[in-house]
């Protein structure tokens, strides 16, 4: 096993801590804790609306005591489908305060994928965006939902902004009406009337804090258990690598909080330190631009699509960027191209430091292996966190392999999730148990790791499509397609994009004697583009005869990926 202490790569960890010690406390109460040091320092920033640490833990307070107010109970589940705003923090932070489960969901889900994610981790409540209200009114009969918690964007806006708000974006957007509807400020008023304090004790580190969803090993959406332990591990974790930050350095929040990156790092693990979270709800390049040069965050995480669109961007000529200290890439692979041209792009702009990729998956919230601070290697991930082992094993097997073989991925330590909800068949497969005694999360990613530790990462086993950041789950989009009356089957793959780095195309095989015209694709897009969420859809359609076949007779999805890949080769 390559734990730390046996291997040469500690040298790279410049200062790094082997181990830490992890406080069996909630997530609220270790930020409780900590902005104990920092009570005064702005913890978020929402275009120009901000908040001290003091302030935002009485925002918390008063959230809490109104989800109490409404009966939610220590272990129930609230969903929370929000873009970056404060009050999804705060939601957020208040739930696990009483020591209910925050359900996070992807604001722009269909209506179907709505249903599944409340039925599934049977929530009780929904804190929910107003772009998201009508999808959730037309299947909330259908879930054991009580309310509707109604939030506009422009709740928290300065008093301008919210005003221009109204009378463009608020103006053209009808909303339904329903009976379970209460809006944020309404709610707040139940908290304000609450007399019983809450304090926040007596949850632990194992307690489960939120629901997150990735792929599994089935690429279906899993509902992942992350518990205190996971968030607080993660924070101590990411300090103690990156190394050059304090309390008060500023990073501009892009990565969504529906997304283990964006919540662990860009909020958890900022708010922890002593930081502000720069909240962006929705990635628009031009607004980017704005803040970065208004705010001078110290720190950008985010996909490596974002760095693209900075590069593509002019907004920066002759701007002077020294005031960044940390630049995290994550979310999806980095390609040495990439990273040479962001590298090149950053030291053009003053700033004293590289581009440091990150690896992670969901199942571990976010990151477990990083760029050390002054050391690359060309093509690594880096190095693990502390407390945080790797190791490759041979497919399907828990046999460790010999340093530059490649293997799947397997990641042990502190951060690793509880389990797939309700799903312990996955849960099994993908948390096992190894001759070393220790549980570890087969991450369904291949890879290397040479012999100084260094982690390098191939490409992904398991069906998981990657697109800007975020997962994209083929069975979904299939059953879907499947659904269409003139289809036999389908099967999805994913394809290279020149900016998403990965998009969804969709091959169809029809029913006999259904002829393929523009007539039967339309209406399949159409489906799916009523069932499916917009950042899911496929970019491409192609009608088969007959789909290539494993030798056990299932649909043999690899080969369609290398038809593809060989077909663009022959094209360039």
């Amino acid at each position: 096993m390559a734990k730390r202490v046996k291997t040469p790569w500690y040298k790279y960890y410049d200062g790094v801590r082997e181990h830490l010690n992890y406080p069996n406390i909630s997530l609220y109460k270790f930020l409780e804790n900590m902005s104990r040091k920092h009570r005064d320092f702005i913890s978020y920033n929402y275009y120009g609306n901000m908040k001290t640490y003091d302030q935002f833990l009485e925002q918390i307070d008063v959230c809490a005591r109104s989800f109490k107010a409404l009966g939610v109970k220590k272990g129930e589940r609230v969903s929370i489908c929000m873009p970056n705003t404060p009050e999804a923090i705060i939601t957020f932070y208040a739930l696990n305060k009483i020591g209910a489960i925050a359900n996070m969901i992807h604001p722009l889900s269909s209506e179907n994928e709505i249903k599944y994610f409340i039925n599934n981790s049977k929530s009780v409540y929904i804190v929910a965006i107003n772009i998201s209200l009508n999808r959730i009114i037309h299947i909330v009969d259908e879930t054991k939902i009580k309310n509707i918690i109604l939030v506009s964007p422009s709740d928290s806006m300065p008093i301008g902004m919210k005003l221009g708000y109204s009378l463009t974006v608020g103006r053209n957007l009808k909303l339904e009406k329903n009976d379970l509807v209460i809006k944020w400020k309404d709610f707040l008023k139940k908290g304000k009337s609450y007399t019983r304090r809450v304090t926040g004790n007596g949850y632990t580190g194992s307690d489960v804090a939120a629901i997150l969803y990735s792929g599994g090993t089935t690429g279906y959406p899993k509902g992942i258990e992350l518990t205190n332990l996971n968030f607080n591990a993660l924070a101590m974790q990411s300090f103690e690598m990156v190394g050059n930050i304090k309390a008060g350095d500023t990073v501009l929040a892009v990565m969504p909080v529906f997304h283990g990156f964006g919540l662990g790092i860009c909020i958890h693990t900022v708010q922890c330190f002593g930081g502000c979270s720069i909240l962006l709800p929705q990635f628009d390049l031009k607004t980017f631009v704005k803040l970065i040069k208004k705010y001078e965050p110290n720190i950008i995480a985010g996909v490596p699509t974002l760095y693209e669109a900075l590069l593509k961007s002019e907004g920066f000529n002759n701007f002077d960027m020294s005031f960044l200290k940390l630049v995290i890439s994550g979310g999806d692979s980095l390609s040495i191209e990439l990273k040479k041209k962001v590298d090149k792009f950053l030291k053009e702009h003053n700033v004293n430091t590289q581009v440091r990729e990150g690896y992670g998956l969901t199942e571990c919230v976010t990151g477990s292996c990083l760029t050390p601070r002054n050391y690359y290697r060309e093509g690594s991930i880096g190095i693990p966190y502390p407390d945080t082992y790797y190791k490759i094993v041979e497919r399907d097997t828990i046999k460790e392999v010999p340093y530059g073989v490649e293997g799947e991925i397997c990641v042990a330590g502190p951060s690793v999730m509880k389990g797939y909800l309700n799903d312990p068949v996955d849960t099994k497969l993908t948390l096992r148990k190894h001759y070393d005694g220790m549980t570890w999360l087969h991450t369904g990613d291949l890879g290397y790791m040479d012999k100084d530790g260094f982690v390098y990462f191939k490409q992904r086993l398991k069906r998981l499509i990657v697109s800007s950041g975020y997962c994209i789950y083929p069975q979904y989009i299939e059953n879907t397609i499947d659904s269409h009356p003139d289809v036999l089957m389908s099967c999805v793959i994913g394809i290279p994009h020149p900016y998403k780095q990965e998009v969804a195309k969709a091959f169809i095989l029809l029913k006999p004697g259904v002829d393929k015209n523009d007539e039967v694709l339309q209406s399949i897009r159409s489906l799916v583009e009523e069932k499916v969420a917009k950042y899911s859809w496929p970019y491409e359609y192609e009608f088969r005869d007959e789909f290539p076949k494993t030798l056990v007779g299932k649909v043999d999805f690899n080969e369609l990926i290398k038809e593809e890949k060989n077909k663009n080769s022959i094209e360039k």
